[in-house]
């Protein structure tokens, strides 16, 4: 799901393999590193990652980041 303002693009994502606070903080660290990501809200009960950033962001970024905090991406909830 992706919802587009005039200044931000906010997206959820599904990621699977999160299971507490630390993998929580894994996936924020990664994305927020993306340009132009404002803010992240990883949540392992759910799987759900709220992205909110400037831009649409390339689901292949993404993707490689989630992969670097040792995850992997579902796709767009």
């Amino acid at each position: 799901m992706s919802a587009e303002t005039d200044t931000q693009t906010t997206t959820v994502y599904r990621v699977t393999g999160m299971t507490c606070g630390h993998c929580e903080g894994a996936v924020t660290g990664e994305l927020t590193a993306l340009p132009g990501v404002a803010s992240v809200k990883a949540v392992a009960a759910t799987g759900e990652v709220t992205v909110i950033s400037t831009a649409p962001l390339d689901e292949d970024a993404v993707r490689a980041a989630v992969d670097e905090a040792g995850y992997e991406l579902a796709g767009q909830a």
